[in-house]
């Protein structure tokens, strides 16, 4: 899967090491054998691709145009538009329709057209576009694809296959990311790659996109080095105020924490989201740990609407020792 020539060298790795062929694809074994069939045997309907970023669905449907087309035909036969591109109805009624009106320059085949982040169009680009995916299908195959199934009008679900791409498995992102460090030359960690899975939540172009930063930032890829870059809570900061939270005093707790904030930069809304993932483990009756939550969704709900920080600081402590007070 190595890039193919020198003009690569500069590329974000991301683009670099983009999948070219069906083959070199990780995960989604089932649909993308499903789509071969459809390729093979000549029956590719309209396709409707979603799910999570990051877990293939662009570089499934290059593949598959790459698959169908030679590198001559490609720029005639394949229109690709992204949520980027202008794709209010004027442009379903003129781009879009102009390019599946007009015939093939050869004698067999059908063009595609690709509509990336589907889910930023109006409802009435997509209702306009019903019309044209019925009347062009001779001609035309559609790929919508798109995060949010919901943001898709049910005409536009029912007229395409869908297929629904989930959050890649550590263990299938664990080789394609090794065989770029590999290629790279790069110095990670086993902690480092660790610290890759954890932040990416199965998104692929996350996982390149964090180590080329964090390489470049600091010319090693290791836990403390990929957290710093992306500025996100280290484990065990999260760990050590947990502790303050549960054994210190009220006036002791809340200053050790505006500490930790001030010096590493940290936000309480991302000390708030790594800490309801420890706050599970307290050995607290349930009553009490509900009650936690509660009040901590409540804290994080003030910070998004723009509190001020270090009042909603003293009422997570307050929340804390109300808990600790109880248990007792």
């Amino acid at each position: 899967m190595a890039p193919d020539n020198e003009k690569s060298a500069n590329l974000p790795w991301v683009e670099k090491y983009r999948p070219k062929k069906l083959e070199d694809l990780i995960s989604h074994e089932e649909i993308l054998k499903t789509i071969n069939k459809f390729i093979n045997e000549n029956q590719l309907p309209h396709l409707l691709l979603y799910g999570p970023p990051g877990t293939g669905k662009t570089s499934t449907i290059l593949a598959c145009a790459k698959k169908l087309y030679k590198p001559e035909q490609f720029n005639s036969m394949v229109l690709e538009m992204n949520a980027s591109d202008d794709r209010g109805i004027g442009i379903v009624r003129g781009q879009i329709l102009n390019f599946a009106s007009t015939g093939t320059m050869y004698r067999s085949g059908f063009k595609l057209i690709i509509l990336d982040e589907a889910d930023a169009m109006t409802n009435d680009a997509q209702n306009a576009l019903r019309r044209i995916i019925e009347k062009y299908t001779e001609n035309v195959r559609f790929c919508i694809i798109c995060n949010y199934l919901g943001k898709i009008i049910p005409a536009l679900q029912s007229r395409c296959t869908k297929f629904r791409f989930g959050p890649l498995q550590s263990e299938q992102i664990l080789p394609r990311l090794n065989e770029v460090i590999e290629l790279e030359n790069l110095k990670v960690t086993e902690d480092g790659k660790q610290a890759l899975m954890t932040l990416c939540n199965g998104d692929m172009r996350k996982v390149l996109n964090i180590l080329q930063s964090t390489w470049l930032a600091f010319g090693s890829v290791t836990e403390e080095n990929v957290y710093s870059c992306v500025g996100h809570p280290l484990p065990v900061d999260i760990r050590n105020i947990l502790n303050w939270l549960l054994n210190e005093t009220y006036e002791l707790s809340y200053c050790k924490i505006q500490d930790l904030k001030i010096k590493k930069g940290l936000a309480l809304q991302d000390i708030l989201t790594e800490l309801h993932l420890f706050v599970h483990k307290i050995e607290f009756p349930d009553n009490i740990i509900i009650d936690l939550v509660i009040k901590m969704a409540e804290i994080e709900k003030r910070v998004a609407v723009g509190c001020n920080e270090a009042i909603q600081l003293n009422a997570l402590v307050a929340a804390f020792h109300q808990a600790r007070e109880i248990n007792v």
